[in-house]
Protein backbone atom coordinates (compact mmCIF):
# COMPACT_ATOMS: atom_id res chain seq x y z
CA UNK A 1 0.00 0.00 0.00
CA UNK A 2 1.51 3.28 -1.16
CA UNK A 3 1.63 5.92 1.80
CA UNK A 4 1.05 9.46 2.14
CA UNK A 5 3.71 12.10 2.07
CA UNK A 6 3.46 14.02 5.06
CA UNK A 7 5.64 16.61 6.71
CA UNK A 8 5.90 14.23 9.28
CA UNK A 9 6.79 11.57 7.06
CA UNK A 10 9.22 13.49 5.58
CA UNK A 11 10.51 15.28 9.15
CA UNK A 12 11.22 10.80 10.40
CA UNK A 13 12.78 10.49 7.17
CA UNK A 14 15.23 13.56 7.22
CA UNK A 15 16.14 12.44 10.83
CA UNK A 16 16.76 9.31 9.82
CA UNK A 17 18.95 10.61 6.93
CA UNK A 18 20.36 12.82 9.60
CA UNK A 19 22.03 10.09 11.86
CA UNK A 20 22.88 8.10 9.51
CA UNK A 21 25.03 10.84 8.00
CA UNK A 22 26.46 11.97 11.50
CA UNK A 23 27.21 8.25 12.31
CA UNK A 24 29.37 8.24 9.38
CA UNK A 25 31.23 11.83 9.94
CA UNK A 26 31.98 9.98 13.91
CA UNK A 27 33.67 7.31 12.86
CA UNK A 28 36.62 9.30 11.05
CA UNK A 29 39.86 10.42 12.83
CA UNK A 30 40.69 13.09 10.61
CA UNK A 31 44.74 13.98 10.26
CA UNK A 32 44.20 17.16 9.08
CA UNK A 33 43.98 18.45 12.37
CA UNK A 34 47.18 16.93 13.36
CA UNK A 35 49.37 18.92 10.39
CA UNK A 36 47.65 21.60 10.07
CA UNK A 37 46.33 25.03 12.84
CA UNK A 38 42.47 25.02 12.19
CA UNK A 39 41.66 29.34 12.34
CA UNK A 40 38.25 30.54 11.98
CA UNK A 41 37.25 32.14 9.25
CA UNK A 42 34.51 35.87 9.25
CA UNK A 43 34.72 36.73 5.76
CA UNK A 44 35.84 35.12 2.35
CA UNK A 45 38.79 35.31 2.29
CA UNK A 46 41.70 35.95 5.67
CA UNK A 47 44.62 37.68 5.25
CA UNK A 48 48.03 36.91 7.44
CA UNK A 49 50.32 39.89 6.93
CA UNK A 50 51.82 38.59 10.50
CA UNK A 51 53.47 35.64 9.01
CA UNK A 52 56.61 37.08 7.61
CA UNK A 53 57.47 37.46 11.32
CA UNK A 54 58.14 34.45 14.26
CA UNK A 55 57.13 36.38 17.27
CA UNK A 56 60.93 36.55 19.68
CA UNK A 57 61.92 38.43 22.76
CA UNK A 58 64.63 41.08 22.92
CA UNK A 59 66.41 42.24 25.94
CA UNK A 60 64.52 45.90 26.48
CA UNK A 61 67.28 48.42 26.30
CA UNK A 62 65.93 51.79 24.87
CA UNK A 63 62.72 52.31 23.17
CA UNK A 64 60.45 49.08 22.49
CA UNK A 65 61.07 47.66 18.82
CA UNK A 66 58.13 47.98 17.14
CA UNK A 67 57.76 45.59 14.41
CA UNK A 68 55.10 46.19 11.34
CA UNK A 69 52.64 43.75 9.66
CA UNK A 70 54.70 42.36 6.54
CA UNK A 71 53.44 44.33 3.66
CA UNK A 72 53.05 41.27 1.78
CA UNK A 73 50.37 39.76 3.32
CA UNK A 74 48.98 36.04 2.54
CA UNK A 75 45.68 35.59 2.17
CA UNK A 76 43.51 32.65 2.19
CA UNK A 77 40.42 32.50 0.26
CA UNK A 78 37.19 30.31 1.41
CA UNK A 79 36.25 27.89 -0.82
CA UNK A 80 32.61 26.46 -1.47
CA UNK A 81 32.17 22.72 -1.31
CA UNK A 82 28.93 20.60 -1.45
CA UNK A 83 27.81 16.74 -1.86
CA UNK A 84 24.05 16.05 -2.48
CA UNK A 85 22.24 12.84 -2.58
CA UNK A 86 18.44 13.24 -4.04
CA UNK A 87 15.71 10.38 -2.49
CA UNK A 88 13.10 9.20 -5.35
CA UNK A 89 9.89 10.11 -4.04
CA UNK A 90 8.74 6.51 -5.14
CA UNK A 91 11.35 5.69 -2.54
CA UNK A 92 9.79 7.65 0.53
CA UNK A 93 5.92 5.93 -0.63
CA UNK A 94 6.94 2.46 -1.20
CA UNK A 95 9.00 2.48 2.20
CA UNK A 96 12.02 2.06 1.04
CA UNK A 97 14.24 4.48 2.88
CA UNK A 98 16.18 1.54 4.42
CA UNK A 99 18.11 1.47 0.87
CA UNK A 100 19.69 5.09 1.42
CA UNK A 101 21.10 4.53 5.34
CA UNK A 102 24.24 3.23 3.77
CA UNK A 103 24.44 6.52 1.19
CA UNK A 104 24.47 9.11 4.08
CA UNK A 105 26.86 7.21 6.46
CA UNK A 106 29.29 7.40 3.55
CA UNK A 107 28.39 10.96 2.59
CA UNK A 108 28.85 11.31 6.42
CA UNK A 109 32.25 9.65 6.07
CA UNK A 110 33.05 12.06 3.17
CA UNK A 111 32.39 14.90 4.97
CA UNK A 112 34.83 14.28 7.63
CA UNK A 113 37.68 13.15 5.52
CA UNK A 114 37.17 16.24 2.95
CA UNK A 115 39.79 18.40 4.87
CA UNK A 116 42.37 15.85 4.56
CA UNK A 117 42.07 16.34 1.11
CA UNK A 118 42.09 19.85 0.53
CA UNK A 119 44.76 20.04 3.30
CA UNK A 120 47.49 17.38 1.43
CA UNK A 121 46.17 18.75 -2.24
CA UNK A 122 47.38 21.88 -0.90
CA UNK A 123 50.69 20.18 1.06
CA UNK A 124 50.89 18.02 -2.31
CA UNK A 125 51.38 21.34 -4.22
CA UNK A 126 53.90 22.74 -2.19
CA UNK A 127 56.75 22.51 -4.27
CA UNK A 128 55.18 24.91 -6.98
CA UNK A 129 52.85 26.87 -5.11
CA UNK A 130 53.83 30.40 -3.23
CA UNK A 131 53.60 30.59 0.24
CA UNK A 132 53.82 34.83 2.22
CA UNK A 133 57.79 34.90 0.91
CA UNK A 134 56.53 35.10 -2.67
CA UNK A 135 58.67 31.59 -3.01
CA UNK A 136 57.36 28.16 -3.32
CA UNK A 137 56.89 27.08 0.01
CA UNK A 138 58.96 24.40 -0.31
CA UNK A 139 61.65 25.99 -2.14
CA UNK A 140 65.99 26.71 -2.29
CA UNK A 141 65.52 29.91 -1.88
CA UNK A 142 63.63 31.80 0.90
CA UNK A 143 64.77 35.51 1.52
CA UNK A 144 66.15 35.59 5.10
CA UNK A 145 67.63 38.74 6.66
CA UNK A 146 67.52 42.58 6.77
CA UNK A 147 66.39 44.52 3.71
CA UNK A 148 68.93 44.92 1.23
CA UNK A 149 71.03 42.04 2.50
CA UNK A 150 69.28 39.10 2.52
CA UNK A 151 70.26 35.34 1.91
CA UNK A 152 68.35 32.20 0.57
CA UNK A 153 67.41 29.74 3.02
CA UNK A 154 66.28 26.21 1.41
CA UNK A 155 63.59 24.38 3.08
CA UNK A 156 63.41 21.28 0.52
CA UNK A 157 65.48 18.54 -1.07
CA UNK A 158 65.48 17.95 -4.47
CA UNK A 159 64.69 14.43 -6.39
CA UNK A 160 62.57 12.08 -7.76
CA UNK A 161 61.32 10.39 -5.43
CA UNK A 162 57.76 10.13 -3.19
CA UNK A 163 57.96 13.22 -1.24
CA UNK A 164 58.22 12.77 2.63
CA UNK A 165 58.05 15.84 5.17
CA UNK A 166 60.22 16.78 8.07
CA UNK A 167 57.78 19.58 10.42
CA UNK A 168 57.48 21.21 13.80
CA UNK A 169 54.27 20.21 15.11
CA UNK A 170 54.98 21.59 18.80
CA UNK A 171 53.96 25.26 18.06
CA UNK A 172 50.76 27.42 18.18
CA UNK A 173 50.54 27.82 14.23
CA UNK A 174 51.52 24.29 12.56
CA UNK A 175 52.60 24.72 9.09
CA UNK A 176 49.54 24.51 7.35
CA UNK A 177 46.55 26.06 8.24
CA UNK A 178 42.69 25.27 7.73
CA UNK A 179 40.54 27.95 7.73
CA UNK A 180 36.96 27.80 8.39
CA UNK A 181 33.78 29.82 7.57
CA UNK A 182 30.83 27.34 7.55
CA UNK A 183 31.47 24.27 8.98
CA UNK A 184 30.43 20.59 7.47
CA UNK A 185 26.75 20.29 8.18
CA UNK A 186 23.90 18.14 7.07
CA UNK A 187 20.99 19.91 4.49
CA UNK A 188 17.89 19.30 2.92
CA UNK A 189 16.22 20.79 0.50
CA UNK A 190 13.32 23.55 1.07
CA UNK A 191 9.79 22.27 2.10
CA UNK A 192 8.90 19.52 -0.05
CA UNK A 193 5.41 20.47 -0.80
CA UNK A 194 6.72 23.53 -2.70
CA UNK A 195 10.32 22.63 -4.01
CA UNK A 196 10.35 23.40 -7.43
CA UNK A 197 12.66 20.20 -7.35
CA UNK A 198 10.42 17.77 -6.58
CA UNK A 199 7.44 19.25 -8.69
CA UNK A 200 9.41 18.97 -11.72
CA UNK A 201 12.02 15.61 -10.52
CA UNK A 202 9.66 13.50 -8.01
CA UNK A 203 12.88 13.70 -5.80
CA UNK A 204 13.93 14.77 -2.27
CA UNK A 205 17.75 16.24 -2.41
CA UNK A 206 19.51 16.07 1.29
CA UNK A 207 23.24 16.73 1.65
CA UNK A 208 26.33 18.55 2.84
CA UNK A 209 28.25 21.52 2.18
CA UNK A 210 30.83 23.77 3.67
CA UNK A 211 32.81 26.94 3.13
CA UNK A 212 36.63 26.22 4.02
CA UNK A 213 40.09 26.23 2.59
CA UNK A 214 43.90 25.60 3.07
CA UNK A 215 46.87 27.57 3.18
CA UNK A 216 50.26 27.84 4.70
CA UNK A 217 51.69 28.95 7.71
CA UNK A 218 55.80 29.29 8.68
CA UNK A 219 57.69 27.26 5.79
CA UNK A 220 60.26 26.94 8.57
CA UNK A 221 58.45 24.91 10.65
CA UNK A 222 58.18 22.28 7.46
CA UNK A 223 61.06 20.42 5.33
CA UNK A 224 60.03 19.21 2.06
CA UNK A 225 62.13 16.21 0.27
CA UNK A 226 61.58 14.18 -2.48
CA UNK A 227 65.26 12.48 -2.34
CA UNK A 228 65.15 9.18 -1.09
CA UNK A 229 64.24 8.57 2.60
CA UNK A 230 67.78 7.46 3.83
CA UNK A 231 69.11 8.31 7.06
CA UNK A 232 71.82 11.03 4.95
CA UNK A 233 69.27 12.40 4.22
CA UNK A 234 67.00 12.55 6.94
CA UNK A 235 69.87 13.90 9.00
CA UNK A 236 70.65 16.53 6.97
CA UNK A 237 66.92 17.69 6.62
CA UNK A 238 66.65 17.76 10.60
CA UNK A 239 70.02 19.43 10.65
CA UNK A 240 69.13 22.49 8.27
CA UNK A 241 65.71 23.04 10.32
CA UNK A 242 67.29 23.15 13.17
CA UNK A 243 69.84 25.84 12.16
CA UNK A 244 66.92 28.14 11.11
CA UNK A 245 67.49 31.90 11.75
CA UNK A 246 64.93 34.54 11.79
CA UNK A 247 65.68 37.98 10.21
CA UNK A 248 68.14 39.16 12.65
CA UNK A 249 69.95 36.53 12.70
CA UNK A 250 68.96 34.71 16.15
CA UNK A 251 68.32 30.98 16.15
CA UNK A 252 64.61 30.43 15.82
CA UNK A 253 64.72 27.36 18.08
CA UNK A 254 63.04 25.05 15.90
CA UNK A 255 63.20 21.13 16.43
CA UNK A 256 61.29 18.31 14.06
CA UNK A 257 59.24 16.44 15.97
CA UNK A 258 57.33 14.64 13.07
CA UNK A 259 57.69 12.99 9.73
CA UNK A 260 54.60 12.56 7.16
CA UNK A 261 55.17 9.89 5.12
CA UNK A 262 52.98 8.36 1.86
CA UNK A 263 52.63 4.87 1.12
CA UNK A 264 56.01 4.71 -1.04
CA UNK A 265 58.15 5.49 2.10
CA UNK A 266 56.23 3.80 5.23
CA UNK A 267 58.27 1.03 5.83
CA UNK A 268 61.62 3.22 5.04
CA UNK A 269 60.60 5.59 8.15
CA UNK A 270 59.99 2.52 9.87
CA UNK A 271 63.23 1.29 9.94
CA UNK A 272 65.59 4.31 10.13
CA UNK A 273 63.36 5.77 13.14
CA UNK A 274 61.63 2.71 15.44
CA UNK A 275 64.31 -0.25 14.69
CA UNK A 276 67.23 -0.60 17.47
CA UNK A 277 69.70 -1.90 14.91
CA UNK A 278 69.98 -1.14 11.88
CA UNK A 279 73.16 -3.88 9.74
CA UNK A 280 73.34 -4.71 12.99
CA UNK A 281 74.57 -1.73 14.32
CA UNK A 282 72.71 0.63 17.12
CA UNK A 283 70.37 2.88 15.24
CA UNK A 284 70.75 6.55 16.69
CA UNK A 285 67.62 7.70 14.65
CA UNK A 286 65.68 6.03 16.57
CA UNK A 287 62.54 7.86 18.12
CA UNK A 288 63.82 10.98 16.45
CA UNK A 289 60.64 11.92 15.56
CA UNK A 290 57.16 11.07 15.58
CA UNK A 291 55.91 8.66 11.82
CA UNK A 292 52.67 10.53 10.47
CA UNK A 293 51.62 7.92 7.58
CA UNK A 294 49.47 9.93 5.14
CA UNK A 295 48.00 7.90 2.15
CA UNK A 296 47.13 11.25 0.71
CA UNK A 297 50.93 12.57 0.81
CA UNK A 298 52.39 12.01 -3.34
Amino acid sequence: MTRVITPDLLAAAQRGFKTSFQKGFAGITAMYASVATIVPSNSSEETYGWLGDIPKLREWIGDRHVKALSSKGYSIKNRKFEGTISVSRDDIEDDKLGLYGTRFEMLGNSAATHPDEITFELINAGFTTLCYDGQNFFDTDHPVGKPGAEASVSNMQTGAGATWILVDLSRPLKPFIFQKRRDYSFVAKEDGKTSDHVFMKDEYLYGTDARVAAGFGFWQMAFGSKAALTAENLKAAYEAMTSFKDDEGRPLGIKPTHIIVGSTNVFEARELLIAEQIAGTTNTLRNLVQIIEAPLLQ
